[in-house]
Formats: structure tokens, sequence, C-alpha cells
């Protein structure tokens, strides 16, 4: 069973309102640019990036845990995490693998902090995919992460503390960096491929019972074409 035959065979089971944000929302994930966290353990901050990523069209957040595990707190993320796809990468080399899985994609690793000196969201080069790291509220990125980063990014502060809180750093960079994006033509979007992989994940996240229904389908449709006889 292909996905468009999956996607065919699993629409009618969610309301038209619902078929009709997939269709609208789906075109508009990106891959392009993408986030990563490191070691943030707090339910409050991890659950408000999930929401952020969702809200900008951010489809990947690739989060580090040789520190302990991210958690979400569904009453701040509103079910964000439903439809944002989350890659974990935990164990001693947690961020060894992940920086190697994101390069292997052809993103270049940036390194968020109030410390570091280079571009900001508006300055930032956007002709080439872009992984943004950031790093806890009390401790920053690793610096061994800041060290294997290609670029690094600052965001402009004006006033006596320090830092952003981590949430709001995540929405400054990731709302700033996807306008412009997005105003500098299409070469963010995911090919036809990637769209509908996204529309049958989030029909499996919407239907309850879906790993059922979907075994059912499948059975059903390896009948009608002489499958496995």
């Amino acid at each position: 069973m292909t996905d468009q035959e999956l996607l065919h065979a699993l629409t009618p089971f969610v309301t038209d309102h619902k078929r009709a944000l997939i269709d609208r929302l789906a075109p508009l994930r990106t891959r392009f640019i993408t986030a990563v966290v490191e070691n943030s353990l707090g339910p409050h901050n991890a659950s408000a990036v999930v929401r952020t990523c969702d809200l900008v069209g951010v489809q990947h957040l690739h989060v580090i845990e040789d520190q302990g595990t991210f958690r979400m707190n569904d009453a701040i993320t509103l079910g964000a995490g439903k439809w944002v796809d989350l890659h974990r990468f935990g164990g001693e080399q947690a961020r060894e693998h992940c920086l190697q899985h994101l390069r292997a994609q052809g993103y270049r690793i940036v390194a968020t902090s109030p410390r570091a000196d280079g571009y900001t969201p508006t300055t930032i080069p956007i002709d080439q995919p872009l992984a943004f790291c950031f790093g806890t509220e009390q401790h920053g990125l690793s610096n061994d992460l800041i060290a294997s980063a290609d670029m690094h990014l600052r965001i402009p502060m004006y006033g006596w503390t320090e830092s952003y809180n981590l949430s709001v750093s995540v929405a400054i960079v990731l709302h700033t960096v996807m306008e412009r994006v997005r105003a500098a033509g299409d070469h963010w979007r995911m090919d036809d491929d990637d769209v509908l992989r996204i529309k049958v994940g989030w029909l499996r996240a919407i239907i309850q019972h879906a790993d059922q229904v979907e075994e059912r389908l499948r059975a059903d449709h390896a009948a009608r074409h002489g499958e496995g006889s």
C-alpha cells in the first residue's frame, strides 16, 4: 500500500474541517530550517519550543538528551507535539550523533549564544539549510557544540539582563529567519513526497486507534489485490 493509497484510505476517518487544515498546512511546512535543543529538560520551555516550531512551520525538532529527558506538557503545547517530528538523541555521544545526522542531510550548524560574535537573525545567510542550536538558560550551549558549529548567532539585546528565556530565544530566531526565508522564494518548500508523508503522519495523529485502523485497511487492500497469496 503506497502512501498515496494510505492517505486516500485514512482521509474518511477525519472531519472535513481537519481534512481542510491538513491540505492547507502541510505544504507550508519546511525542513530547510530546523532547531536543535541541547539538554533543555524543563517541561515548560520544552513545550513552548515545540509549539513555536509548529507555529512557524518548522517540521523537525532535534533534541540532545545526554543529561536527562526532554519532556512536554500538553497544557502548554496545545497538541503541537502531534504535528512536529521530534528526533531524540541520547547516550554518551548524543551530541556527536545529532550533528552527524544533521550534516548528512546538508545542514550547516548554527550555535546561538548571547556571547557569540557573528550573525544575527536578520543577517545570517539563508541560502542553505540551517540547524539552529539552543542551550539551557543557566549554561547555554555546551562548549563542545559551540566549537563544532559552522556559524554563530546572537540575538541583539539592549537591557541589563544577559539573555532571553530559552523559549523566547527560539521564537525570535525561528520566526525572524522563517519570515526571511519565505520572502526569498520557494527553496524552503518540501517536495511532494515529503508533504504526502506529513499528511499521513498527521492523519495517524488525529485518528483514534490509528494503528488498528491502518492494520485493517492494509489487510483489506492486500485481500483485494491478492497480495500475500
